[in-house]
């Protein structure tokens, strides 16, 4: 009678075999359909996250006017309530510090307003139809794209200098606009550390209730108003009296609130805006914007793995890097257009760059 051997071990490796066969000639079908030499991980990856990209870029398109009515209304709300609660108990409190709170409160103020309005209302700049120094042509506008200049989707339109698009301002952050949207984050900064100070003793009243008897023992935190009212009514029942202090405690809500409302926002927003304010000065201070810090890092890393060393060429050191942010040049001064408001224009046209490598080529030549 005829025996089977059943060789395991050999059935399987056949099966792992014709496994991997069948694998690669998938990949090679694969490939001769689809692939392309310039194709890359980081490509698939940007063409899968497309969707995700659309989707935000038309809701910082329809989004954009409200979250400029919000800052209007928040700025207000805190302009109005130091007006109104705030400088009266500086005034209370001292007649110089009320005069020195109106000066640098409405210099504040002053600049907040105009480096906003014209932060939203100042076009970032376009290149014209015809441009004569024209490094290439971008691919969804097909139209020249000078140096430095790059296609915002959200405008569907190519900016000078693009920083990026903002949505607080509703606008582009490019090469006419880039000052005042940093100034007025400075200003901003400025401000609500401005109003932080003025603020913390009355807040600390209002949120530890320092001034309302048995309150740390009996109110918990936030509840001073409560606590000041029920003193209030156990002093006094009549009901003429109950009914003034019912006013009495209205009132005092408010002003409870606003206090507190005042100081939690400003505090907020120091954290928030002073991150995104340090990261734009360190941009400057480098001379990149938040696109050439990416290309500049990926450029950096191409030239080290070659064994050569990157140098941004619009990079003439840090204090000429702020003068030419700031356009301090032909005659203007720090004083009257940095620390007052002021309409220059830029350095340039957005269009052709100084570049530090041509300044180091043109002195080696006249040498």
């Amino acid at each position: 009678m005829p025996r089977f051997h059943c060789r395991i071990g050999l059935l399987l490796q056949n099966v792992k075999d014709y496994m991997n066969k069948q694998w690669r000639l998938l990949i090679i079908t694969y490939r001769t359909l689809f692939y392309n030499s310039f194709t890359s991980w980081g490509i698939a990856l940007d063409t899968a996250m497309e969707p995700l990209f659309w989707l935000v870029e038309r809701l910082a398109k329809h989004l954009g006017p409200i979250f400029v009515c919000l800052v209007t209304i928040l700025t207000s709300s805190v302009v109005l309530i130091f007006y109104i609660y705030i400088l009266p108990h500086v005034h209370h409190t001292s007649t110089g510090w009320t005069v020195f709170h109106l000066i640098f409160g409405h210099w504040l103020l002053v600049n907040i307003v105009f480096h906003y309005v014209m932060g939203v209302c100042t076009p970032p700049g376009s290149p014209p139809e015809k441009v004569t120094e024209v490094v290439s042509i971008c691919k969804k506008c097909i139209s020249p794209k000078p140096p430095r200049t790059h296609h915002c989707s959200v405008c569907n339109k190519c900016v000078l200098k693009m920083d990026h698009h903002c949505p607080w301002l509703n606008n582009c952050v490019g090469h006419y606009n880039h000052r005042y949207f940093f100034m007025f984050m400075v200003y901003m900064w400025i401000g609500v550390v401005y109003v932080c100070a003025s603020v913390f003793e009355l807040f600390k009243q209002e949120f530890f209730g320092v001034n309302s008897k048995g309150f740390s023992l009996v109110f918990p935190t936030l509840m001073a108003p409560f606590a000041v009212s029920s003193d209030l009514y156990s002093a006094n029942e009549t009901i003429s009296d109950m009914e003034h202090l019912q006013s009495l405690e209205q009132n005092f809500g408010i002003y409870h609130f606003c206090v507190i409302y005042e100081f939690l926002l400003c505090s907020g927003v120091i954290i928030a805006l002073g991150l995104l304010m340090l990261w734009h000065a360190l941009l400057i201070t480098r001379a990149e914007t938040s696109i050439e810090v990416h290309l500049n890092k990926r450029d950096k890393k191409r030239m080290k793995s070659q064994g050569l060393v990157f140098k941004n060429p619009y990079n003439f050191g840090r204090l000429q890097n702020w003068k030419h942010f700031w356009g301090l040049r032909d005659g203007r001064s720090f004083i009257r257009h940095v620390l007052f408001p002021s309409r220059h224009k830029p350095i340039g046209n957005g269009i052709t760059w100084e570049t530090a490598t041509y300044k180091i080529e043109k002195e080696l030549h006249d040498i």
